[in-house]
């Protein structure tokens, strides 16, 4: 699946004696994903994360008392609005932690949470709050330690490790990632790397602005040959989907339309993917189908960008009946020509789009870009043990041994996390076996994080159940984001020089919704 970054990052500091404003930024590659700006004392620590890699500004404020938590009080507000949308508050108390949540201003049950006593909130990227994990632990070159997190996102508590390499430095492992830190006298990281993700972070002071990000421009450019609308599409779920229609300028009567189905992980209507300035896949796709006369209708995941709804609460089951909201909507449009809409998915999203066509057979047909064969927890191993086999320096044994602890994390993780649950324990091939519309497979040759002997499983399935409309293509050099790419490594995608899909898939597409659409 396309991957989102999931830093965890765990150090310690002696308190501030003075609450200052303080930045740290993080890079990947050479571009901006996030910054938490921050002042700090003795018994508070009061902070906003934002950028890229946040599709909401999170602010926060943990209240302390000799260094452990005690409240924690978090606004979560969408980018360009000053009302936040969730509230939340918790309170710890030895092992447990209470729960408060206010959602568009509606109080939601109180929860309590088990977790270890003595652990720390956690917040994937803020640096601040991970400072403040293991305050006053000796710091002596080659001690290692464990120390818990409450991870504020899911309810889960995590164990991390921190081993000392020298006086002002120190490596952090969690879940099989690798953080270096720079510290200075009083403990404070003043610089960091993630090696196996291109990532940096760096300590700067003052406050920066947050002008870099500003919602993304989904209009039409001048003179362009179709016009792009900006829509809600309202869901029986009761959340709304931000979306855009394109719609070619140029056309008589009812016209073919594509659905654009993302990857993994909370993504824009675009597939924008973090820290690949100019990586914009779906917008792509839109522009070349709109030069082909086809409309498309591309949306914001639910609870991301635009689009109201809790993502992180969403499993694939949930996305698929997003898609088939956006189905009933566009069909309903008087543009569009019923009979002859096609779904489009890419990662995860091919996982999705089969999910809607064994129900639909009224679908002009689907693509599946880059789709899974395998069962989740298959693909999860397998991105593990490729992802440690890169690590240069780390014996085969060691390998061996983060690779049993990060499973055993994500075995864990399953247990709390509902999307993570159903896609390491979903079969997509039963599913595939009842799809019976026309179906595109193009997948990337050099591929590695769903690998290219899945479209070829995929396409043996559909055509022995008996779909004889079955079309497959294997893009020689291309990855799973269809870039150019001999490797095809995702720790290597911020280097790659080309940020734009390889023309091959927009053609490749092009042409087969043509063919499709007579």
């Amino acid at each position: 699946m396309v991957k989102r970054l999931v830093l965890a990052f765990v150090f310690c500091i002696p308190a501030a004696a003075a609450a200052q404003s303080e930045t740290f930024v993080v890079r990947l590659g050479t571009d901006v994903i996030a910054q938490e700006t921050f002042t700090r004392n003795a018994s508070r620590l009061e902070g906003e994360l934002s950028g890229g890699a946040f599709p909401q500004r999170m602010n926060y404020l943990l209240e302390l008392t000799a260094g452990k938590p005690t409240t924690m009080r978090l606004d979560v507000t969408p980018n360009g609005s000053d009302t936040a949308t969730v509230r939340v508050t918790m309170q710890f108390a030895g092992d447990s932690v209470f729960v408060q949540q206010t959602r568009a201003g509606v109080p939601q049950p109180e929860q309590r949470l088990a977790t270890q006593a003595g652990a720390m909130p956690f917040i994937n990227l803020s640096f601040a709050l991970s400072e403040l994990v293991m305050a006053g632990v000796k710091r002596a070159v080659g001690d290692s330690l464990t120390a818990p997190l409450f991870v504020v996102g899911n309810g889960a508590t995590m164990s991390a490790r921190v081993k000392w390499i020298a006086a002002d430095s120190a490596l952090m492992t969690l879940g099989g990632v690798e953080l270096r830190m720079h510290l200075d006298a009083r403990g404070r990281i003043l610089h960091a790397t993630v090696p196996s993700q291109n990532v940096t972070i760096e300590r700067v002071a003052g406050t920066l602005s947050r002008a870099a990000h500003e919602a993304p421009d989904y209009s039409a450019p001048a003179g362009a040959a179709y016009s792009a609308e900006n829509v809600s599409i309202k869901t029986p779920a009761g959340h709304t989907l931000a979306g855009t229609l394109t719609l070619p300028k140029s056309r008589t009567g009812r016209v073919p339309a594509v659905i654009t189905i993302t990857g993994s992980g909370p993504q824009d209507r675009d597939e924008a993917l973090t820290g690949m300035r100019g990586y914009r896949p779906f917008r792509q796709i839109a522009e070349s189908l709109a030069a082909r006369g086809v409309a498309v209708l591309r949306y914001d995941d639910r609870g991301y960008g635009g689009s109201t709804g809790v993502h992180g609460a969403a499993t694939s089951l949930d996305f698929a009946q997003d898609a088939r909201a956006a189905l009933t909507w566009l069909r309903a449009r008087p543009e569009i020509d019923a009979a002859r809409v096609f779904l489009l998915g890419h990662s995860e999203g091919g996982l999705i789009a089969p999910l809607v066509a064994a129900e639909d057979t009224t679908l002009a047909g689907i693509v599946v870009l880059a789709g899974p064969a395998y069962v989740g927890r298959r693909i999860l191993e397998y991105q593990t043990r490729h992802g440690l086999d890169l690590q240069a320096g780390k014996t085969p044994a060691e390998r061996d041994s983060l690779f049993r602890v990060t499973m055993q994390s994500l075995d864990s993780a399953m247990t709390q996390q509902p999307w993570l649950g159903f896609f390491a324990t979903h079969d997509p091939l039963p599913v595939v076996r009842r799809v019976r519309v026309p179906v595109l497979i193009i997948h990337g040759a050099t591929d590695r994080q769903v690998t290219a002997d899945q479209a070829e499983i995929l396409a043996r399935e559909l055509r022995s159940s008996g779909n004889t409309d079955v079309a497959l293509h294997v893009l020689p050099e291309v990855n799973h984001l269809f870039l150019k790419d001999p490797l095809g490594h995702a720790q290597g995608y911020s280097a790659l020089p080309s940020r734009t899909v390889v023309p091959e898939l927009l053609q490749m597409v092009a042409d087969w919704i043509a063919k499709h659409s007579k």
